[in-house]
């Protein structure tokens, strides 16, 4: 990794506010705004940013249930894996998936209308997926903190 201090700080920047022009990054870090586009387009470049997105207010489009799903595999064979793992880039509700060490082989994060959009995803699209042996459902009440910015100024010293 080879971030300078004023690159954490542009990426901690854009990460926050990815809408905000070269200009007004520049300012913010007291550089001019050539040197900081160039900053920019490097860090771009060597992939430090993978993308610059709007995040959406999912309650305000109607997606009131978060649901953190454990799912356990029946086979643990490179082909199941990759089986799965390509049937859930396919699933929109599945807005994220890890595979898990411990008791769980995946966790999906699910975002859903309400609780019979859940059901229905779960008996139309997630359990007809042949591989899979068990699906623990865990129903989000209260969304305390939500975040996808990285902690930058506390991992990268």
């Amino acid at each position: 990794m080879d971030l300078s201090s004023q690159d954490v700080k542009i990426l901690d920047i854009l990460q926050n506010d990815a809408s905000k022009t070269t200009g007004e990054v520049a300012e913010s870090i007291n550089l001019s705004q050539a040197p900081c586009w160039r900053r920019i387009n490097r860090i771009q470049e060597e992939g430090y940013i993978q993308k610059r997105v709007a995040i959406l207010d999912r309650e305000k489009l109607g997606m009131d249930v978060v649901v953190f799903a454990t799912v356990n595999l029946s086979a643990h064979s490179k082909e199941t894996l990759d089986s799965f793992e390509d049937a859930v880039q396919g699933l929109d509700e599945v807005v994220e998936c890890y595979t898990m060490t411990g008791l769980w082989d995946y966790i999906l994060k699910i975002v859903v209308r309400d609780i019979r959009h859940y059901e229905a995803f779960v008996r139309t699209h997630l359990t007809t997926l042949p591989m899979i042996r068990e699906v623990h459902s865990h129903i989000a009440a209260t969304e305390v903190k939500y975040g996808t910015q990285l902690p930058l100024n506390t991992q990268l010293k």
